[in-house]
């Protein structure tokens, strides 16, 4: 066999990509995903699957890397996060960006609907998924569908049976503008407390009751320290999947619609899971023996009339999706 010289070797060696071609892998990416939830909950549970499902439709060349429990900061501070694109994705309550912008607090004014199964129906209405359109100007995020947790209740450490029993309580409530409003109406002192502490706030007197999705309350087991569950069916705290603006404006075209699809795969999944799996939860708490009461419809409309008198100049989109929801 030719002994080769160094001066063919190198010129073998050089020639080689012409011959043959190296085929370059695709970048991949993990994108970042915080939510104030925690392990368990379904938003932690749809943000770890989409990353499963990003995965499988990209071969793996895009993932998500989760971060439930508030770990990179409340709301707020993700949002920041988000706006300067620190952070990738988000998934964000209602209230938080009804905070900021009253046309998507819209969202949470009370009866709209009157049950989870209509909130499933509401959240996927294309007048509704058009309420995103005021995000990118106004946040710098981009909503890319919603999540959801049930038709929410008052858990009373005293017995209460009607909505003239808020009236005077000291409750615990989600601090977005619209809640406060509506719950105040009813006579209800809004008490700031925070979410680890309420159980204790209401063991030891520091507040009457919670208001709550039975999801979370199944979880926190608040019916151990609570006498009645008023199932209001009036609000809900639905949860936007945002995307940062900045780096979704440099994401490529195709990848941004196999993350758009993507997202909307796994917000039908959780949404279908909640709705199947809440009347089992209901059942819980029926089978502890706590007393729960229903709102009747007619207790209702003078409270929607005052509701409306506030928010409609805020937020006319409001009349829209009344309409919407009386469809449902």
């Amino acid at each position: 066999m030719p002994k080769l010289s160094r001066r063919h070797l190198l010129a073998g060696v050089a020639a080689l990509p012409l011959a043959a071609p190296v085929i370059a892998r695709a970048q991949t990416r993990q994108l970042r995903l915080g939510v104030i939830t925690p392990v368990g909950h379904s938003w932690n549970d749809a943000a770890i699957r989409l990353g499963e499902v990003l995965s499988q439709q990209t071969d793996g060349r895009l993932t998500v890397g989760v971060f439930p429990s508030g770990q990179l900061g409340n709301e707020p501070a993700m949002m920041q996060q988000l706006q300067s694109g620190a952070l990738d994705m988000g998934i964000i309550q209602a209230a938080e960006l009804g905070s900021r912008v009253d046309h998507i607090a819209a969202i949470n004014a009370p009866y709209l609907v009157r049950s989870t199964e209509a909130v499933a129906r509401l959240v996927r209405h294309p007048a509704v998924l058009k309420l995103f359109d005021v995000l990118p100007p106004q946040t710098g995020t981009i909503g890319l569908g919603w999540a959801i947790t049930g038709m929410r209740a008052v858990f009373a450490v005293d017995p209460i049976d009607s909505i003239a029993g808020l009236n005077g309580m000291k409750l615990r409530i989600n601090p977005t503008p619209v809640f406060r409003d509506f719950y105040q109406s009813l006579g209800a002192a809004s008490t700031p407390i925070s979410t680890p502490q309420v159980f204790d706030a209401m063991s030891n007197g520091q507040v009457d009751g919670l208001e709550a999705d039975i999801e979370f309350s199944w979880n926190q087991r608040f019916d151990k320290v609570a006498k009645s569950i008023l199932r209001m069916n009036a609000v809900f705290m639905p949860a936007a999947a945002v995307a940062s603006g900045r780096v979704w404006a440099a994401l490529p075209p195709k990848d941004q619609e196999v993350i758009a699809a993507s997202v909307r795969t796994v917000l039908d999944e959780q949404i279908d899971s909640l709705v199947s799996e809440e009347p089992a939860l209901i059942e819980n708490f029926r089978a502890t023996g706590i007393a729960m009461h229903d709102i009747p419809v007619e207790d209702t409309t003078a409270i929607v009339t005052e509701f409306d008198r506030i928010w409609l100049p805020k937020a006319p989109v409001i009349e829209q999706l009344r309409a919407i929801g009386a469809t449902l």
